[in-house]
């Protein structure tokens, strides 16, 4: 099989879509498939649009460049378009009709959530052929080897990362967590750090702040810790809690966007900042509970992988029967051919 991801892979600290990719391609290539990160290979099976937008730094391809390439290079390609962003995330206005519309040239989709699937069909998304596939971290690399469960007699050490810093990341929570803790009766308990970027209007006065972090660096300072808090909004998966959880941490999660279909079973669920010291109290009171029960956390790349390679696979057998569903028009005339050329 010949895979083309639409990521420009990146090394060191970076978002969870940079992981994603690296993490699908290692495994397909492990499994004997060929990938690629472009469109230069006229033989394509599988195209993976994961950032169509042009101004993004990890877009390697369009979905305007991929329909260039099934008009003028090969239709036969399946298109498989993985969603894992939306307006919601960050309060921006023009994502999702913009999301919508790359849409439309995909034979299959691919959301990281069900909360994002049932999102854009409300919003009007065509009913191409939609999956969910939830979304994994290295377990190679986040396990809980050597991660030590708080003893409850010392000060339990909460901690969080981001690499975005956009405040709906879950600063108002992370905010008010440092304020807490000029609550001497709180510092004495707990403490709190922040590993990544933060935006300029987060004060922190108590609270433990570390430069982004990737890889085993990064698994290692996570697993300094022992409980882990994620309060971001409107996110539709995050990979952020699932290293964690890969690491061992019982997780304190906000209820909002697909963090909870990640986190639901393993940790202690929170709304806002009404009822966080009721849920902070529960997991610190019953910590024992909840870090019994990380050792079976499902969420990783190598399942999340075998998922997106059973799909495909599914796709190929079915080639005939999916390219006669698809609703995008190839259809061209002889001077369009040839101005294309000319261009290219």
């Amino acid at each position: 099989m010949r895979v083309s991801i639409g990521t420009n892979i990146k090394e060191g600290p970076w978002g969870g879509g940079n992981l994603f990719a690296k993490g699908l391609k290692s495994y397909l290539e492990k499994n004997n498939h060929q990938v690629f990160t472009d469109l230069s290979e006229n033989n394509l099976d599988i195209i993976l649009i994961t950032e169509p937008r042009k101004t993004s730094e990890s877009s390697s391809f369009t979905h305007d460049d991929v329909l260039k390439y099934l008009k003028y290079t090969n239709s036969k390609s399946i298109i498989v378009h993985r969603l894992n962003e939306c307006d919601e995330r960050k309060n921006t206005k023009y994502v999702n009709k913009f999301m919508i519309n790359a849409n439309k040239i995909a034979d299959a989709s691919i959301f990281v959530s069900s909360w994002l699937k049932n999102l854009y069909i409300s919003q009007g998304m065509s009913l191409n052929e939609k999956h969910i596939i939830l979304a994994g971290a290295d377990k190679t690399i986040f396990n809980s080897k050597n991660f030590i469960p708080w003893d409850k007699k010392s000060k339990l050490k909460i901690v969080t990362h981001h690499w975005g810093e956009n405040w709906n990341k879950g600063f108002e929570i992370y905010t008010f967590l440092d304020e807490l803790l000029d609550d001497e009766e709180w510092s004495k308990k707990i403490s709190f750090t922040y590993i990544g970027n933060i935006p300029k209007k987060a004060k922190f006065r108590n609270t433990k702040v570390i430069a982004p972090l990737s890889g085993q660096q990064l698994s290692n300072e996570i697993k300094n810790n022992h409980l882990y808090l994620t309060a971001s909004i409107n996110e539709p998966s995050g990979n952020h809690h699932i290293e964690a959880a890969q690491c061992g941490l019982p997780l304190l999660f906000i209820n909002s966007g697909g963090i909870p279909e990640y986190c639901q079973g393993y940790g202690v669920m929170f709304e806002n900042k009404n009822d966080f010291i009721q849920k902070l109290e529960e997991i610190y009171n019953n910590y024992e509970v909840y870090v019994a029960k990380m050792a079976s956390y499902p969420y990783d790349a190598n399942n999340m992988s075998e998922e997106y390679l059973q799909l495909f696979n599914n796709l190929l057998k079915l080639r005939h029967e999916v390219l006669s569903k698809r609703k995008v028009d190839l259809s061209q005339k002889f001077f369009e051919r040839k101005i294309y050329n000319l261009k290219n």
